[in-house]
């Protein structure tokens, strides 16, 4: 176990490449036991991360106190390392089609510093095949080194669940793979480090990335079937969430629910195994049904509204309470509301949209919405798209006063069923 045993008395040094929600707790968990050093293209999160400041909100400052880690993004630091992890976005474009641009970069900059001995592992989620026949490529063209005979490879996905305080990085069984048995068995053991609940050991690299994007991908098509399910109880008149309590009763009903499927996982890497697929001669037909389903959701959520607000007033006003695409999160990425949002603007609906823990200039950037600081009064819908910690407790009475009479209340997640008693109530 040389690899191992060198970080572990701190000969060698191991480096994380891309500082987000992902590769900043693992650079951080790391950094309590080896000398680690920690790399990101954006200098001014650097500079942040260098003052103890997670720029996704997900770290507390006192998580850097401690910790043997250098931020850097000076490739002649990161030369030093001898063990990198690859911890960058893997994004759709606009087109859903997967975006390997961060994946080819960071590739190209780990090449431009590998150095006979070393080792590199790659934590993005990506289609099976992606490491071995994209990344690796990269690595040898850039460095002049050869798998087997110079470095080593292996994959080990994330598995970082923004916000959860309870599954994290330490309680939840990693997998690991590398190029050979020798190089499986040092990676496991060097996540070993960090992870409480233990390492299994994959059998190949693709089989690791496989699992990774099957885990989402599972999600991606049970919450689309309550999402097909709501939209068949809406038009008879039933509550899908009701449904889904009495439905719960028995032992083996797994209680996913509806909602807009946005983020980076869950309504992004179905995409890359579809690619995958359809780069292999398939066509995928209940997946890729799945991801049609939930991608219409904001469309249709927006539909539902429009009808209704159009038919009670001649001036419409819309509040849309949050904008980040999961609970008591920081993180905008890929946030579905947005479709309703332009989709409701495009009736000249007058939207206003706030957030208690969404970055107004990031917002502002990525989707050129303006958040509100203080809602208004006199709307004609609110709708709660997250449950937030500070929107559980709002009632009848709060949202009496910031609606008109015929006002609607759309609680996406069900937070307020069986509360709100003067307005129009609706739930997916």
């Amino acid at each position: 176990m040389k690899i191992y045993q060198d970080l572990t008395e701190k000969k060698e040094k191991l480096a994380v490449i891309g500082l987000g929600y992902v590769g900043l707790p693992l650079a951080l968990e790391f950094a309590k036991k080896l000398s680690v050093i920690g790399f990101d293209i954006n200098t001014h999160r650097v500079e942040m991360m260098r003052n103890a400041i997670d720029p996704s909100k997900e770290v507390a400052a006192e998580e850097f106190k401690g910790r043997d880690i250098e931020f850097t993004d000076d490739l002649e630091v990161l030369r030093t390392a001898k063990f990198y992890i690859v911890a960058v976005p893997t994004p759709v474009d606009k087109y859903n089609v997967p975006d390997l641009k961060p994946l080819v970069g960071s590739s190209t900059t780990v090449g431009k510093v590998l150095k006979p001995g070393d080792y590199v592992v790659y934590e993005s989620t990506t289609y099976p095949g992606c490491t071995e026949e994209d990344c690796l490529p990269i690595l040898e063209k850039v460095s002049g080194l050869k798998l087997g005979i110079d470095f080593k490879l292996g994959y080990s996905p994330e598995r970082i669940n923004p916000g959860d305080k309870k599954n994290t990085l330490r309680t939840v069984v990693k997998v690991a793979s590398g190029s050979d048995a020798e190089a499986a068995e040092e990676i496991a053991q060097t996540y070993e480090l960090v992870v409480d609940a233990g390492v299994h050991r994959a059998p190949s690299i693709k089989v690791a990335e496989a699992s990774k994007i099957v885990e989402n991908t599972q999600r991606d098509m049970n919450i689309a079937l309550m999402n097909e399910l709501s939209l068949i109880f809406d038009r008879m008149g039933i509550n899908t969430y009701d449904v889904i309590e009495a439905a719960g009763t028995k032992w083996n009903f797994l209680k996913f629910q509806p909602g807009l499927v946005g983020g980076h996982c869950i309504g992004v890497d179905p995409y890359y195994l579809t690619h995958k697929a359809a780069s292999l001669g398939y066509q995928s037909r209940v997946i890729a049904a799945s991801r049609y389903i939930n991608d219409d959701m904001a469309k249709y959520l927006a539909r539902k509204i429009i009808k209704y607000v159009l038919r009670n007033s001649d001036n419409p006003r819309v509040l849309v309470k949050g904008v980040t695409f999961k609970e008591n999160v920081s993180d905008i990425r890929n946030s579905k509301i947005v479709d309703t949002v332009e989709e409701l603007r495009a009736f000249n609906i007058h939207v206003d949209v706030e957030d208690p823990y969404a970055e107004h200039a990031e917002v502002k950037e990525e989707y050129g919405l303006q958040l509100t600081r203080h809602g208004g009064k006199d709307y004609d819908a609110v709708i709660i798209t997250v449950p937030h910690e500070p929107y559980r407790n709002l009632d009848d009475a709060y949202f009496a006063g910031i609606t008109r009479n015929h006002g609607v209340v759309v609680d996406l997640k069900g937070i307020y069923k069986g509360k709100i008693k003067s307005r129009v109530y609706w739930s997916l």
